[in-house]
């Protein structure tokens, strides 16, 4: 299954995502074309990609719909990274958060059905489920937000189920739930919890966990997503286009669960982190308890099959952290 003749927009391109989703269909053949604002992304998670001549980078803000236009010229697809993440950025900033991951995604929808493109793949988010006590998550089955970013990625939902009924556009949305691996940013206020507690641990200095450590999350190394992103971008299933997925492994792990795999793995090049100890914080406005996937849906319609459980990406990541930052 490929289209490598095909051009591809991957927006957020120097982010974690989206320079990794830039290495993959690199490596595959595909021309690609990446929209980035350097508001959170970074030179150099694609500057190994400059001499590649598939590769052009526009640096731009979805804000601006004109940007959005020039950016779709010759595209065949949208694979949509760029956003404002982090519930607690978005808490601190509503307005912004909103801009971009609202006004931002609708100058983009709009722009890709003037430019004709054949499907836009969106990153969605598995704060949608909201106050949702069941598990696993299923689609289908969404509480309220319980944070602004929540609200803006659930409003792209919407926003997109819209263009595909009104305008015919194919769209599919990925809820990612707690991406990791290679190229994340360990650093910044907004930091990701995997990536922040290993450069803690790796300094010797003690991680904080907010509560008790018993909230789980679907931790989902970072090459389930691109295998997702390809498989919604590529399939030729109707009854699989204009809807949303899970993407995830499809198991959960408690905080503190977590931070004994990282202390394990990170201990086979430092023995001295084994020693390392935890500190808990009060818990975060916004966080939800649990999460955990299904993924039924993007197996039975995508033939979706994740092929890294957390114990092997984490393996995986650690050493990336290790070669690339220590």
């Amino acid at each position: 299954m490929s289209d490598t003749n095909a051009t591809i927009l991957i927006t957020g391109g120097a982010g974690f995502i989206g320079s990794n989703l830039c290495e993959y269909f690199l490596e595959k053949k595909y021309k690609v074309v990446c929209l980035d604002n350097f508001s959170t992304g970074f030179r150099h998670n694609i500057e190994s990609f400059f001499l590649n001549p598939d590769f052009q980078l526009i640096e731009g803000d979805l804000r601006d719909y004109e940007t959005c236009l020039k950016s779709l010229d010759g595209v065949d697809y949208v694979l949509h990274q760029a956003a404002l993440g982090s519930v607690p950025r978005s808490i601190q900033d509503p307005i912004t958060t909103n801009d971009v991951n609202v006004s931002g995604f609708l100058n983009l929808l709009h722009a890709s059905k003037e430019a004709g493109i054949k499907r836009f793949v969106y990153a969605a988010s598995s704060s949608t489920y909201g106050d949702s006590e069941s598990l696993p998550k299923e689609e289908d089955v969404i509480g309220k937000p319980l944070s602004p970013y929540a609200i803006t990625k659930y409003v792209n939902e919407l926003y997109a189920d819209i263009f595909s009924k009104t305008y015919g556009m194919e769209v599919v949305g990925l809820r990612y739930f707690n991406v990791f691996g290679r190229k994340q940013n360990p650093n910044g206020a907004y930091a990701a919890v995997i990536p922040k507690f290993v450069m803690q641990l790796m300094q010797h200095e003690s991680p904080v966990i907010n509560g008790d450590g018993n909230y789980s999350r679907d931790f989902t190394y970072i090459d389930n997503v691109l295998q997702m992103n390809e498989l919604a971008m590529l399939t030729k299933n109707p009854e699989a286009i204009n809807t949303v997925y899970n993407t995830a492994f499809g198991d959960r792990t408690t905080l503190n669960d977590l931070v004994q795999y990282l202390i394990e793995s990170l201990s086979e090049f430092d023995s001295e982190i084994a020693n390392v100890k935890v500190i808990h914080g009060p818990n975060r406005v916004g966080d939800i308890p649990h999460s955990l996937a299904s993924i039924d849906k993007a197996k039975r319609l995508l033939n979706y099959n994740p092929q890294f459980s957390i114990s092997q990406g984490l393996k995986e990541a650690v050493k990336w952290y290790w070669d690339n930052l220590k």
